[in-house]
């Protein structure tokens, strides 16, 4: 059967969109179904991949359209790190080929289900895929706030932010404040307080079956969504996170652990692990 493809490129940067349009070119000469998401989204629904190049910020954008339908995402990196992408552009013919070929495996992604309860009693929520951040409003120096999990209040705090976020988001906002990296696999939730002014302001790791909590005690905030997607939550908001009802899948056209990616994405130092020792 023909494999269908979607295609999402980052719209302001020209290498990406040329060589989107390369990608689109090859696949259809080899045989492939290849449409541009942005012109044909109804197309998705019967898509068999989502191919996105660009950077982790194009695949927050595609993940987006791509979970409703569970269509996986395989990302050509353009960006910097690029953590979510599966190859780099020098591997464009490597990639056409293997998805013609449909070989490509998936991972299945745990997102993050976020909800504010204002001080009326109304709500609103949202989801993530890497971390929903509780950020001190445009005009607040900190936001104050007490943390719990699973109905138990664990600290209170002053703090710039509050992380919460998926294994996934562990290499993304997380990482950048101190907190854990755990790999994808792992299902787990993660809160971590930004400049806490606290002695007790650790990052956490709990069950995917645990209710992450944070009450603002004073100060208006903001709950963005990947960076992607805001909700207002005034002084007074309770706001949960759970495990999202709805996963994000990922194509893989290669079985390399986890580890070596976190090695080539972060150029980690390991050649003291892998060299032999001289002999005595």
């Amino acid at each position: 059967m023909t494999v269908r493809v979607g295609i999402v490129t980052h719209d302001q940067r020209l290498d990406a969109a040329h060589d989107a349009r390369v990608a689109r070119d090859r696949l259809v000469d080899a045989g492939a179904q290849a449409f541009w998401v942005d012109e044909e989204p109804d197309q998705l629904a019967c898509a068999d991949l989502l191919l996105v190049v660009g950077g982790d910020g194009t695949i927050l954008r595609a993940a987006e359209l791509a979970r409703p339908f569970e269509t996986p995402i395989l990302g050509i990196n353009f960006g910097h790190v690029g953590f979510l992408a599966e190859e780099d552009p020098s591997e464009f013919a490597q990639v056409v080929r293997a998805i013609v070929r449909k070989e490509w495996t998936v991972d299945t992604r745990l997102t993050i289900d976020v909800t504010v309860l204002y001080p009326d009693g109304h709500t609103a929520s949202d989801w993530a895929l890497n971390e929903a951040s509780v950020e001190k409003g445009p005009n607040a120096r900190m936001i104050e706030a007490n943390i719990g999990v699973d109905g138990l209040g664990l600290s209170s705090f002053k703090a710039d932010a509050v992380v919460l976020s998926t294994p996934t988001g562990s290499t993304a906002y997380s990482f950048s404040a101190g907190g854990p990296i755990v790999w994808p696999d792992v299902q787990a939730l993660l809160l971590t307080p930004i400049a806490a002014h606290a002695l007790f302001a650790r990052p956490l790791v709990v069950s995917k079956d645990s209710t992450l909590e944070v009450r603002l005690r004073s100060d208006n905030a903001v709950v963005w969504f990947d960076g992607r997607r805001t909700l207002e939550a005034p002084e007074g908001s309770f706001i949960t996170a759970v495990k999202g009802e709805h996963p994000v899948r990922l194509a893989r056209l290669n079985d390399s652990p986890f580890s070596g990616r976190l090695v080539r994405k972060f150029h980690l130092p390991v050649d003291g692990w892998r060299q032999p020792k001289d002999p005595a």
